[in-house]
C-alpha cells in the first residue's frame, strides 16, 4: 500500500476525508503531528508553527522573490521549518502506508522518489462557506469570504515557494475530487478503493 496524500481548500474537508481514509485503511493519519514533531525539533513557538506550518502571506511571497532576483540572502523562520518539517514527512513516509494532510509532502515524496498517491480535495464556494463559518465562528458573508480567501492565497504562495509548482492544478495530483458534489464519506470510500486498487 502507498503513503496517501491530501492536498485541500480551505473548507473543503481534506482533514475529514483524510481521517476517514486512514481508519478505513488501518493507517496512520498525520497532520498536526507534523507540527508537534517540528515544534519538538526546533523549539519554536507553537502558535508560529501553527501558523507558518503551510502558508506563506502574500507579503512574505514578494519578499522572497526581491530576494532571489537581488541574489540577497534571505532567510527566515519558513525555510527552517519547512527543513524540518520535510524531514519528518520523509520519517514518517519511511515506517510505511499512511495519510499525511497538506505541507507539501506530493512534492517531498516524489523528489524522495518515495512511491506515493496524490489526491487534491476541492468544493464549490457554497460548500466551504458553510464548513468555514463553523471554523471561524461567524456567518457573515464578508468575513467568511475573506478567511478563505486569505487562506487559500497563503496555501498557494507556500505551496509554490517551495515546490515551485501551482497549487491546486490538476497536473501535480493522482486524483481530485468534489467534497461538495459527493460528501466526505463517498471521497473517502473512493480513495480507499483506489488505493487497495493500485497495492
Amino acid at each position: 500500500m502507498k503513503v496517501i496524500t491530501l492536498s485541500r481548500e480551505y473548507g473543503a474537508g481534506g482533514h475529514s476525508v483524510g481521517m476517514k481514509v486512514a481508519e478505513a485503511l488501518g493507517i496512520p493519519f498525520y497532520d498536526k503531528d507534523i507540527i508537534r514533531e517540528a515544534v519538538k525539533a526546533t523549539g519554536f513557538d507553537m502558535d508560529l508553527v501553527k501558523e507558518e506550518g503551510e502558508e506563506l502571506t502574500k507579503l512574505e511571497a514578494i519578499m522572497n522573490a526581491i530576494s532571489n532576483v537581488s541574489s540577497g540572502y534571505y532567510n527566515d523562520s519558513h525555510e527552517k521549518l519547512e527543513e524540518i518539517q520535510k524531514a519528518v514527512i520523509l520519517d514518517f513516509a519511511r515506517k510505511g502506508p499512511c495519510v499525511i494532510l497538506g505541507r507539501c509532502a506530493d512534492d517531498i515524496l516524489l523528489n524522495a522518489g518515495i512511491d506515493c498517491f496524490n489526491v487534491y480535495i476541492y468544493a464549490d464556494a457554497l460548500h466551504r462557506a458553510k464548513r468555514v463559518s463553523e471554523l471561524i465562528g461567524s456567518e457573515d458573508p464578508a468575513v467568511i469570504r475573506r478567511a478563505m480567501l486569505k487562506k487559500d492565497s497563503a496555501r498557494h504562495n507556500y505551496y509554490n515557494r517551495f515546490t515551485g509548482k501551482k497549487w491546486g492544478y490538476s497536473g501535480n495530483y493522482h486524483l481530485s475530487l468534489d467534497t461538495g458534489l459527493l460528501g466526505y464519506d463517498k471521497c473517502a470510500e473512493i480513495i480507499v478503493d483506489i488505493a487497495g486498487y493500485l497495492g
